[in-house]
């Protein structure tokens, strides 16, 4: 498997090529949920640009889907000879086990990231893909994936002080905590308490508990940082993990157009 220095710290972008509904609803999910930073693509012709961009990427190829068996082998391996994208991590999933299809990619093309069943209880599917993750280090040294929001409409935080809520602009955001900033600045105190604070995902709106852990200047702005405390519900942190996945997506499908 490959050695990637380049994402050690932030991570690693993995991608689905032609995934089934299966791997779209539920795969993906679960994923999303263990703080992968997972992606979606249906067109293998824009992938191919977009892995040269990002080089230590891992993509996991729906070889039941979107091609004919011969494609799927002739683009694998010009993914995996290629000389902008040869560092990029390939697994297989297949709906069936097929034993020819199996030698072909682990033995002949060798791809480091396995062939994976699909099966009707997903659960050691989930558990393989979590472990092949784990062993090319798709997370790096990153513990939560992070969502840069700002500039986006309707990304915003409401902090409760002297009977009133104060509106902010959420700059950036995962289930650790989130950085924001205000048009007037409410001089929020370093290791203050916040036991009611609204932030507004677009269309969501989440009730948390958080602490102030400090502010920096950017430029004329002042940014505060805020950690969400442990009293956040799973349900919250799960919400908000599903959002910056689709956040990403949405990013991610301007690139690919």
């Amino acid at each position: 498997m490959t050695e990637n220095n380049g994402a050690s710290s932030l991570g690693r972008k993995v991608f689905f090529l032609h995934p089934s509904a299966l791997i779209l609803n539920k795969i993906i999910a679960e994923l999303v949920q263990e703080e992968f930073e997972v992606y979606f693509v249906k067109d293998e012709a824009k992938l191919r640009p977009l892995l040269k961009k990002y080089p230590d990427s891992i993509v996991f190829a729906n070889i039941s889907d979107g091609m004919k068996e011969n494609a799927w082998e002739d683009w694998i391996k010009a993914v995996l000879s290629g000389s902008e994208t040869a560092s990029v991590d390939v697994g297989i999933i297949a709906a069936g086990d097929d034993a020819g299809l199996r030698r072909k990619y682990t033995e002949q093309l060798k791809v480091s990231c396995g062939y994976t069943v699909l099966k009707s209880d997903l659960s050691p599917v989930i558990k393989q893909l979590v472990s092949i993750l784990n062993n090319v280090n798709a997370k790096g040294r990153r513990k939560y994936v992070r969502a840069i929001t700002d500039a986006e409409a309707n990304i915003t935080v409401n902090f409760p002080m002297n009977g009133v809520y104060v509106n902010g602009v959420i700059k950036d955001i995962s289930t650790a905590g989130f950085s924001c900033s205000f048009g007037d600045d409410p001089e929020l105190v370093k290791n203050s308490l916040f036991s009611d604070i609204q932030i507004r995902l677009q269309s969501q709106l989440l009730k948390a508990e958080g602490i102030v852990f400090g502010s920096r200047m950017d430029g004329a702005e002042k940014i505060y940082v805020v950690l969400l405390t442990k009293r956040v519900s799973p349900d919250i942190r799960a919400r908000i993990r599903s959002f910056i996945q689709s956040f990403l997506q949405s990013r991610m499908d301007k690139e690919l157009k």
